[in-house]
């Protein structure tokens, strides 16, 4: 008779083996055959009902221990930068494990929220049971749902707040939160998503009244996961840090530094100075100074502030708030280059030709202190004759040398020829209860293009001497666009009557030309809508692949380490180059770049799309009570369920629904980006002009409506029939007869 082994030998074989630890192996193992597999049928089904082993399928194994191959959930990272995960469902006694994820050269970059199959190896550490080997990224977990809850008999439903969303869930009774009817919410899916009707959701926070003005960046800061509040070690941290000593640090204190920022800056991060080049063998020549934030003094790998930087990858702004990339007691504080202050930095003097063109720099770690902290105005002011008394003392010192380097920098710029695009930026003003008080496009002054063109400067000699040295960095890098988006362009150009031509070999000065041409003239904002579609997006890489919008052949951010991570990065790297203290970029941040830049490449992409609905929210809010208003604008947009028009004042996008257009049916042609209508023959493209009237306006969305009433200055057509017409079933009936031809086939 086959002996049934006890539940204690039973438990004991599987511990020592996890991966065999199906009931056939288990039998195997025991050698246990015919009738006696119901026996032991019995004591593993008594074992999963005692909780001492847990049920998977057709595998048993211990609930307190994890099988060698599992599905795992990122959670975040530890003080020493790697990654933290956890099992998504924990059947065992006491807390999930905590299971560190070793990453290797080639794996996908992963962030919290990321589910991974891993093989596991059980360890016995102080902080971890495990060590995890990614084998790859299955997805994510369910993200934030974000809407309006609607109190019901039945518990609730949560309405989205997304444009074009239309997936509603259901809130079942004892799940609502305390949430009250019409208030903002923020849920979890519970479960699996459902077959038929509505997912079910369970409220986690309670946000408030939606139609509040400061609801509206709330609202972004939420929907796109952005990290507002800081941890409490970060803070602890942050507050700990005192002002830096003079230390090893160069003096350059008696320099008379300035940082020009817009009126409302809270930090500043750069500073400037110029003056003639006194060496006789560059006549006409500058000595030009940039000054960075030592934000890597205060800032050291793998603490709990630099870790948390790195998740943010950035600052975010919005019209109401700023989410900082770091705690105010550094990004507004310690690290900013406060008027009559002194502060640490990293400061390089670059000396340029009369020309423009930079002919040797040298980087320095540094102390300064600014004289004055002036505004764009200000320094715009003064120099155009009408200082006031904060600037009419720097005007013949420092602001006048700084114009004049400027000048020999444009001579260089415009023989260089980066991307010229004449793209206004909007601005949105509000009083102090949150509410839109205008909206209007700031002027670009000589002094915004001054700042710029030293900071571009400042960061290819950056660059420049990373390079030079082959110390590992982030590049910021621009490709070209693809020869779909130049035929394309192409195009465009032709039907606006304009020369381009592209040649075999694509540059700037293509564009520049083509943006020239169409100035002053009534295709102008579309060439410059239709050249910036047809740019690839910018992003960050350790590999240098050029930047194809400044025409430089290797660029690097260094300028602002306050408010993004890349030039704090960067920071570092000068740092390890030149040996200045132990601050410098590690082995560990050398290894990971790669996974560093594409998770703030995320990051900054992130931060923009939650600025643009932002911005589209405050914008829907101004335009709410002027429903019915006749506006202008330009076709920025066709697709197949509509066009989108730029309104001339304000700049907000709107959607002209393909549904409201006249009574005819509506051909979408993909590749001319048209919509053509059966009947009248209408043809809707980009870059036209038309008239439309405001129909609805959303901020709890952002969404615009509008109804078309003018196409180039010509009222719409109206088609009189509502039948299909006879194009329109020639049409269906031509795919239905290919329909059935690949059926066939």
């Amino acid at each position: 008779m086959t002996r049934i082994p006890t539940k204690e030998d039973i438990l004991a074989w599987v511990s020592d083996n996890p991966s065999k630890a199906s009931k056939r192996d288990i039998a195997r193992a025991f050698g246990i055959r015919g009738p006696a597999r119901l026996d032991l049928k019995r004591q593993l089904r008594e074992l999963e009902a005692e909780g001492q082993l847990a049920k998977r399928r057709k595998t048993c194994h211990d609930p307190d221990r994890l099988p060698p191959v599992s599905v795992l959930q990122v959670n975040g990272i530890d003080t020493d930068g790697d990654l933290i995960a956890r099992p998504p469902e924990w059947q065992g006694q006491g807390e999930a494990p905590t299971i560190l994820v070793l990453q290797r050269s080639g794996d996908p970059a992963l962030a919290p929220g990321d589910r991974i199959l891993a093989r596991l190896e059980e360890i016995k550490g102080d902080t971890h049971a495990y060590e995890a080997r990614v084998i790859r990224r299955i997805g994510t977990s369910h993200g934030k749902i974000l809407g309006i809850f609607r109190k019901s008999d039945s518990g609730g439903r949560i309405v989205p707040i997304d444009k074009g969303a239309s997936r509603e869930w259901h809130v079942p009774p004892g799940a609502d939160g305390g949430a009250k009817d019409g208030e903002l919410v923020e849920a979890g899916q519970t479960g699996p998503r459902a077959r038929l009707g509505l997912p079910h959701a369970r409220i986690a926070a309670c946000l408030g009244d939606p139609s509040r003005p400061r609801s509206v960046s709330l609202i972004a800061i939420h929907q796109h996961g952005l990290r507002d509040d800081f941890p409490d070690e970060v803070i602890a941290e942050a507050q700990a840090a005192r002002p830096a000593g003079s230390g090893m640090r160069a003096d350059l204190t008696s320099l008379p530094f300035v940082t020009i920022d817009p009126a409302d800056a809270r930090d500043h991060d750069d500073a400037v100075w110029a003056e003639p080049d006194q060496a006789p063998d560059n006549e006409g020549g500058h000595v030009l100074w940039v000054a960075i934030a030592d934000v890597a003094h205060y800032v050291r790998p793998g603490s709990a502030v630099d870790l948390e930087a790195r998740e943010r990858g950035n600052s975010t702004y919005f019209p109401d708030r700023v989410v900082p990339m770091l705690p105010d007691r550094l990004s507004g504080d310690l690290c900013s280059l406060h008027e009559g202050v002194p502060r640490p930095c990293i400061a390089v003097r670059l000396v340029i030709d009369a020309s423009g063109e930079l002919i040797a720099h040298e980087f320095q770690r540094a102390r300064m202190r600014s004289v004055a902290s002036l505004s764009y105005e200000e320094a715009q002011a003064a120099l155009d004759g009408r200082p006031n008394d904060r600037a009419e003392p720097l005007r013949e010192t420092v602001l006048k040398p700084l114009r004049a380097a400027h000048a020999a920098l444009r001579r260089a710029r415009d023989r260089r020829q980066p991307l010229d695009l004449d793209l206004p930026e909007r601005e949105i003003v509000l009083d102090e209860d949150g509410t839109v008080r205008s909206v209007a496009f700031k002027e670009r002054l000589d002094m915004h293009r001054l700042i710029e063109e030293f900071m571009v400067l400042a960061n290819v000699a950056a660059a420049r001497t990373l390079i030079s040295d082959r110390t590992p960095l982030l590049f910021r890098v621009h490709e070209e666009p693809s020869r779909e988006k130049i035929r394309a362009l192409h195009e465009i150009a032709k039907a606006a009557g304009l020369p381009f031509s592209a040649g075999t070999v694509l540059s700037n000065r293509h564009l520049n030309r083509l943006l020239a041409a169409a100035a002053g003239t009534d295709d102008g904002a579309l060439m410059n809508l239709s050249v910036l579609r047809s740019m690839t997006q910018a992003y960050y890489s350790s590999r240098n692949f050029g930047h194809f919008g400044l025409a430089l052949k290797a660029y690097a951010h260094f300028t602002s380490p306050i408010r993004r991570y890349a030039d704090l990065v960067v920071h570092r790297a000068l740092i390890r180059a030149h040996g200045w203290g132990d601050d410098g970029l590690t082995d560990a941040e050398v290894e990971r770049l790669d996974a560093t830049a594409e998770r703030i490449s995320n990051t900054e992409r992130r931060s923009m799309q939650a600025e643009r609905d932002t911005n589209d929210r405050y914008l829907a809010a101004y335009m709410a009570d002027r429903v019915g208003t006749e506006l202008s604008g330009r076709v920025s947009g066709v697709q197949r369920f509509g066009a989108f028009v730029e309104l001339d004042e304000t700049g907000a996008d709107g959607l002209i629904p393909v549904r409201e257009i006249g009574y005819e049916h509506f051909h979408f042609d993909r590749d001319d980006r048209t919509l053509t209508g059966d009947d009248t023959n209408t043809v809707i493209s980009v870059g036209q002009r038309v008239l439309v009237r405001l129909a609805e306006a959303v901020p709890v969305t952002g969404g615009i409506l509008l109804e078309l009433l003018e196409i180039d200055g010509k009222p719409l057509p109206r088609a009189h029939r509502i039948r299909m017409p006879a194009r329109r079933k020639a049409t269906k009936a031509r795919k239905r007869a290919a329909k059935l031809k690949r059926k066939g086939k």
